[in-house]
């Protein structure tokens, strides 16, 4: 963990040159905001702030701007806009500064990493035998996500999910909600049948071989900005697999140009970029109090704000509303906060797979993002997904394309606050997920992948998750709607209030679903009383 990270709002201000009257800073000094002169202090008063503009503070947006209310998104990153021939996000081929947040662990993937800091796409949060990999960006995790967009199927949903969620309403008004918003769309026949999709061709003969399901699966995607790519009229994003960190020439659905641009465009909702918080506190009139670094993008502070507000809606992902509210509760700043806060934290059963073949050919370039998937859903206490997801581009074929998993697991970890670094550190048992291994997602794989493969389960060497989830659950810390047992106007609506899995698909679509259920019912009941 870098110093900043481990350091509160008050700390950083002190060491900025800020005068203090703990814990609220009471002289607010000026000057030049270079490195290492003093910093300005800036105090605001807000109807609404979200913290985090991914799919839960996206949805939250909004729909609050949609009921009449002004909204203040902070979002820690920066934008990424996107076009045909654009070069905005690094390239899988050549990483670069732009893949990752300055703040991340030196350990990236079980290796140093050494690149000029900056407010990049990815933050690598190392815990006890665990790595959570956190987007950072206008759009949040829908950057540089793949795609998957899945709705979990009935069973497995009331399997993992409470009942009173409802999963009626959900499937017939708030997923498909979602779905409209996305623009999801499969990939079209005249893509597949291209050269540079063999690797997703191979992997859907296998599963059919094995006896597995196999479906194409939906995705955020315009298709037609790969048949561009296919028909060489824009220069190759999605067809040559080097989109894993973003894709370039657009046509990705994102948040950002859904969700956030259309609440934008309702004039009532302001996104600050390069807005960081650092601590969230309950003033004494009950109002929230959230402190905030503007930084610039090599991380220097340039300003420190003080804002209030009566509805703060945590939306920073799993791993950082879990942080900010345990050192909230920690340090007195949130009194009374629930003593579930931190556990329930899994991995959504992650994982990730190198399946190399002595007698398949993959192709060199492998398109991506994501064209077939096998959903093994008929027994809700072992379902699981695995797709396949394409490798960098490689001037030969390698023979070698990646598998991906997920699926339930009763393995849960818990964040526990330490005082010296002032932060929350991830604890994960080291066979929390041993199941995945043993009976169901590696199995699976196996039989895709055939005789004659050889499989690299990535996480038995480096075990990472890129959907952390939980540590705010519903029904132990929150309502279904959100809101923090105990805390007036405080709701959580991101992954971190999960419970730990979302049921064998990736979150996305259920962290939208669930914050858009959540938004209907806030708005008929908070909007004009608390918010």
């Amino acid at each position: 963990m870098s110093a900043l990270n481990r350091r509160s709002f008050l700390t950083g201000a002190a060491a900025a040159g800020v005068a203090l009257a703990s814990p609220r800073i009471a002289q607010a000094s000026t000057g030049r905001a270079d490195r290492g002169a003093r910093t300005s202090v800036t105090r605001e008063d807000h109807r609404a702030i979200v913290v985090g503009s991914g799919f839960g503070g996206g949805v939250a947006a909004l729909r609050l701007a949609e009921a009449g209310v002004p909204v203040l998104v902070l979002e820690r990153g920066m934008r990424w806009p996107t076009g045909p021939n654009a070069e905005t996000f690094p390239r899988a081929s050549a990483p670069d500064k732009r893949m990752l947040w300055y703040q991340s662990s030196p350990q990236l993937f079980g290796k140093p990493v050494a690149v000029e800091p900056y407010t990049g796409l990815l933050e690598a949060v190392l815990g006890e035998n665990m790595t959570a990999l956190c987007a950072a960006g206008v759009g949040g995790g829908s950057l540089v996500y793949q795609g998957m967009t899945l709705q979990p199927d009935e069973a497995v949903f009331n399997s993992h999910f409470p009942e009173a969620l409802d999963w009626t309403t959900m499937d017939r008004v708030h997923y498909p909600r979602v779905a409209r918003m996305l623009q999801l769309a499969v990939a079209p026949d005249e893509v597949i049948a291209s050269p540079n999709y063999r690797a997703a061709r191979v992997f859907e003969q296998n599963v059919k071989r094995a006896g597995l399901p196999v479906s194409k699966i939906p995705m955020p995607i315009d298709w037609n900005y790969a048949l561009d790519e296919v028909h060489g009229r824009v220069k190759a994003s999605y067809t040559n697999g080097d989109g894993a960190f973003g894709v370039n020439n657009g046509g990705k659905h994102s948040v950002d140009v859904t969700y956030i641009a259309a609440a934008e465009a309702t004039g009532r909702v302001t996104v600050e970029i390069l807005h960081q918080v650092t601590d969230v506190e309950r003033a004494k009139d009950g109002r929230w109090t959230v402190y905030v670094d503007r930084i610039d993008s090599s991380g220097t502070v340039l300003e420190k704000k003080i804002l209030t507000t009566t509805a703060l809606v945590m939306a920073a992902g799993s791993v950082n509303t879990t942080k900010l509210l345990m050192r909230a509760a920690a340090k007195g700043q949130i009194p009374d906060l629930p003593d579930e806060l931190g556990a329930g934290w899994g991995t959504n059963a992650d994982r990730i797979y190198v399946w190399t073949s002595l007698e398949e050919e993959f192709g060199a370039p492998q398109g991506g993002p994501v064209i077939y998937g096998s959903l093994n859903w008929d027994d809700p206490s072992s379902a699981h997904t695995v797709i396949q997801a394409s490798i960098p581009p490689l001037s030969f074929d390698a023979r070698s394309t990646m598998l991906v998993g997920y699926g339930v697991s009763d393995g849960r970890g818990r964040f526990v606050y330490d005082s010296a670094d002032d932060d929350a550190i991830l604890r994960w048992p080291k066979e929390g997920d041993a199941v995945i291994q043993q009976g169901h997602i590696d199995p699976t794989v196996r039989r895709i992948a055939g005789p004659g493969s050889i499989l690299t389960d990535t996480n038995s060497g480096f075990p990472s998750t890129w959907h952390p989830l939980g540590g705010a659950c519903m029904g132990t810390v929150c309502d279904l709607e959100g809101r923090v047992h105990g805390q007036r106007g405080l709701y959580v609506l991101d992954g971190a209030l999960m419970p730990g899995n979302t049921a064998a698909c990736n979150p996305s679509m259920t962290i939208a679903a669930v914050a858009e259920r959540a938004m209907d019912r806030i708005v008929a009941t908070d909007v004009g009383t608390l918010i």
